[in-house]
């Protein structure tokens, strides 16, 4: 919170370009001006640079070329590295600023800590050697100390009840681009491997300069992808109890970031990583809490200072260690022990003996630690931000006394805004905290006094307080909506009942929670809320709920307004199995969430399809990716075809991301033989080109045995058969007993299946296995196409095929011509019938040497087993009893890209 007259305009985002003339920072006043008046330009936006002397090779951070000779310009707080001839160009904020600079804040959503090679962290500069935290949604990257640093100027990916933008600026992110990078205005290389340099829109991905980005035109049209991007206009979410990981659909069981009382060790390490503890007999390290809230959660930074240090140098060496750029003279230590710790006002104590001591701050004996704090102030000036109020300016600035309360405040800021003929009840001071993981609005009492409340955040944490914003906001008549999907419950069951179910399970309180859609085949509810603390306390309580021994899942979903997607805007839903062959699925999700919008990025462990297709249901026209193996894409396409009449657009078009071991759909659609590292933009770009094509779809029912001829009344009716869906192909015997083999496996050592090679390694060592094992297949099965008895070769496997690629590529059906069969096509509603005569046989068709043995062609066929038999559908694999196997053609044909 800046105060007084040294308050900064801020237009853009914290990474937008700066005003040419910022204060420099207080207390660091000689070595900042002496600098900049060698540069002979304006102020550097919130930096304090001071010449000093290299001692490695290092690079300006401005220009990124090297910088010759042993001089060069360091920002105190932020590192930021200069040529003396570049200093008058910078305009790159300071970290201990940037906050002032948002214009809409917005949290970031990190996930686990992990190591990230070549990458520099955007709060202090330096190279992110140790564990360091990324954001799922933008590019930022962060040291775990300086976490609580970090500005909250996110992606804003969504409405939350309030803004209406249809406009949209670049969301500029400093550095950590590729070597190769190349500059949108200029077309020079912008990227550096050595520093944190050039700039990246995170929406469009236009690569700049930092001397270049301030000259590109502001409105950002979405780039390339913008016909498959989702709109942040277009999508509302009413988040506020709910954290960025759950608006998300971020899966937490991975995320293993400490919480608050971790961050603690990882604060105290990483301060004390930068700041070696000194062996010169001169210099002194310092342990400094900067409120109460530090001191409960034993969060501190270290400093070091000369011995010889005065007060308002050790001060000042504080505040630049908390980045906060206010004048130091507003500023003041105390000291206490750790024993002191215990007394709750002996930290608020300030004794005449240390107000005098106006010298150096170390007498006889050092204390363990030491306090900043806010010197008392009769009257400051604050800031006020208009919200969502669509007038001309940033923010009005406004002198506060002890006499202040919000509602005085309210009356004074309202002519300013010309407002001043509307009712003070229509408004109200909400007090916003912009804290890198959560941004917390809290709204004033009408009576509450001001000057108290700075009084109390300063106390409670001076760089809280720098994080602390207030906001006149209107009355808002919108009424809250949250919508929550809950699956997992049992299918088939009437509206009463599954509501029934919520009340016992969940204690659901009727008058806020209400049932806005019902998916009786799927066993999932959607639930309208209108009160955020009853849609936290639900989404907590299902994740330990469990209905029939199964458990349920809850997937918080935002409301797509189909009617503000532009005309031609065709957005994406991506499916993402991060399970799948060589477990690649994890970097898709970060890399995807990146490129589009997040909230058009759905993992299939949470939850499944279905809330990706339900919050689509209204969107007009869209398209779909599925990231997985064949079985991934049939379970998309089931969920596809199960909800089909109940989209607006019926029939989108799939494409596929290969990421299993065979990948025969995704061959035969020209998606590849499988995901290998490509870039992921390139990827949604072939989405964008890609051609439609239909492909056949068919229904298998096992176990359709017809009634018994003559049954009397009161004979319970045969239980219905087992519907299940093909998409590629249907094996009996040796083919789904090799398939049977690999799925135990897997499901005994799920870790070691992570790679193509590897899975088909274990494929190859099943099959070996089998080769002397002789089977009669053809006496153990009948098989009827098209209503007329087919009679059987000799043979060990059967196989339905509906594309032509098997087990990874093969060509099981051949090319040669064939009088007696049409030539096979994917939508000419035609089964192709193949026997395989054992293992052999199949790795000869592999190797491409032979082909199957071709049986028949149809659309119709009946299968009777007469003894259990291993069955498998698109890889999926079971032991199936005698009875009847029919396959027919599905519904409508299903459209591909």
């Amino acid at each position: 919170m800046a105060e007084g007259t040294r308050s900064l305009r801020g237009g853009g985002s914290a990474s937008s370009s700066s005003p040419a003339s910022s204060p420099v920072l207080g207390g660091r006043g000689r070595a900042a001006v002496a600098a900049v008046a060698v540069a002979g330009g304006s102020s550097p936006p919130g930096h304090g640079f001071r010449r000093v002397t290299l001692t490695k090779p290092t690079f300006c951070h401005y220009c990124t070329d090297f910088i010759w000779g042993l001089a060069g310009y360091q920002c105190e707080v932020c590192n930021f590295m200069s040529h003396e001839k570049c200093l008058k160009n910078v305009k790159i904020p300071c970290s201990c600023i940037a906050p002032s600079l948002v214009r809409v804040p917005v949290a970031h959503c990190f996930g686990p800590p992990g190591h990230y090679k070549r990458k520099f962290c955007t709060v202090c500069r330096k190279s992110l050697e140790s564990l360091a935290f990324r954001c799922e949604v933008c590019e930022l990257h962060v040291h775990t100390d300086c976490i609580q640093f970090a500005c909250s100027d996110c992606r804003q990916c969504h409405q939350d009840g309030h803004q209406d933008h249809d406009t949209y600026h670049h969301h500029w992110r400093e550095g950590n681009l590729p070597s190769s990078a190349r500059c949108e205005v200029c077309k020079k290389t912008c990227g550096s491997s050595e520093v944190l340099s050039g700039m990246r829109c995170e929406w469009c991905g236009i690569l700049a300069h930092a001397a270049c980005y301030i000259i590109v035109t502001p409105e950002c049209t979405f780039g390339r992808l913008r016909n498959m991007i989702l709109p942040p206009s277009c999508v509302q979410l009413f988040s506020r109890n709910f954290s960025k990981l759950h608006c998300f659909r971020i899966s937490e069981n991975l995320q293993t970031e400490p919480d608050e009382d971790d961050d603690v060790d990882g604060s105290t390490q990483g301060s004390t990583k930068d700041i070696q503890i000194s062996t010169d007999s001169s210099k002194q390290t310092l342990k400094v809490f900067d409120g109460n809230d530090a001191v409960k959660r034993n969060q501190f930074r270290l400093i070091s200072v000369p011995r010889i240090a005065k007060n308002e140098e050790v001060v000042d060496a504080a505040l630049r260690a908390y980045y906060i750029n206010d004048d130091q003279q507003e500023y003041e230590l105390q000291t206490f022990t750790q024993q002191a710790l215990l007394s709750d006002d002996i930290i608020n104590r300030n004794s005449a003996t240390e107000d005098s001591n106006l010298g150096s701050v170390f007498r006889e004996s050092v204390p363990e630690a030491w306090m900043i704090r806010a010197k008392p102030k009769e009257e400051e000036v604050i800031r006020l931000y208009p919200a969502w109020l669509k007038v001309g300016m940033a923010y009005v600035s406004l002198r506060v006394n002890k006499d202040s309360t919000t509602q005085t405040v309210i009356k004074e800021v309202l002519p300013l805004l010309g407002r001043q003929m509307e009712c003070l009840q229509n408004f109200k001071l909400v007090e916003v905290l912009m804290g890198s993981k959560q941004v917390q609005r809290m709204v004033l009492d009408n009576q509450e006094l001001i000057l108290n409340r700075l009084k109390d955040i300063r106390k409670t944490s001076i760089r809280q307080m720098n994080q602390t914003r207030f906001y006149i906001v209107e009355n808002s008549k919108s009424t809250v909506q949250v919508n929550l999907f809950i699956g997992g419950l049992p299918p088939q069951l009437s509206n009463e009942e599954y509501l029934n179910i919520l009340k016992d399970e969940l204690a659901i309180k009727t008058n806020v929670v209400s049932m806005s859609h019902v998916y009786q085949a799927q066993g999932a509810v959607v639930l309208e809320i209108s009160c955020f603390s009853e849609a936290e306390r639900i989404y907590m309580l299902v994740k330990d709920t469990t209905v029939n021994d199964k458990p349920l899942n809850a997937v918080v979903i935002p409301e797509v307004m189909a009617s503000k997607i532009p005309q031609n805007c065709c957005p994406l839903l991506v499916f993402v199995n991060p399970k799948s062959g060589g477990l690649k699925g994890r970097d898709l999700l970060y890399s995807f969430r990146k490129l589009v919008n997040p909230h058009q990025v759905f993992e299939l462990t949470n939850g499944g399809p279905l809330p990706g297709f339900h919050m689509f249901s209204k969107v007009p026209s869209f398209r779909v990716l599925v990231c997985g193996g064949d079985g991934t894409v049939g379970w998309v396409l089931g969920a596809l075809e199960e909800i089909r009449h109940k989209l607006v657009c019926s029939e989108p078009s799939v494409a596929i991301l290969p990421l299993g071991t065979g990948n025969d759909l995704g061959r035969v659609l020209r998606w590849g033989a499988g995901y290998s590292g490509e870039d992921p933009y390139s990827i949604l770009v072939s989405v964008d080109e890609a051609d439609d094509v239909l492909m056949d779809r068919w229904t298998i029912l096992l176990d359709a045995e017809e009634p018994a001829e003559g049954a009397e009344n009161g004979i319970a009716e045969p239980e219905p058969p087992k519907i299940v869906q093909m998409n590629n192909y249907c094996g009996l015997g040796i083919d789904a007993e090799l398939s049977l083999d690999f799925h135990h496996a897997r499901e005994e050592e799920p870790g070691k299946f992570n790679s193509r090679f590897h899975n088909k390694g274990v494929y190859v060592k099943v099959g070996l296995q089998k080769i002397s094992h002789t089977r009669n297949l053809h006496k153990d099965i009948k098989l009827q196409v098209d209503q007329r008895e087919v009679e059987l070769p000799s043979i060990e496997g059967l196989i339905f095929i509906n594309i032509p690629s098997w087990g990874s590529g093969a060509d099981l059906w051949g090319s040669e011509s064939d009088n007696r069969f049409e030539k096979p096509r994917i939508d000419d509603g035609l089964l192709e019938v193949v026997g395989v005569t054992g293992v052999v046989h199949m790795g000869q068709v592999q190797g491409g040497f032979r082909s199957g043995i071709r049986i028949a062609q149809g659309s119709y066929f009946r299968v009777t087993l007469l003894k259990p038999i291993p069955v498998q559908v698109d890889g999926e694999p079971w032991i199936q009893a005698p009875g009847q196997i029919i396959i027919s053609a599905a519904g409508p044909k299903v459209g591909l890209l």
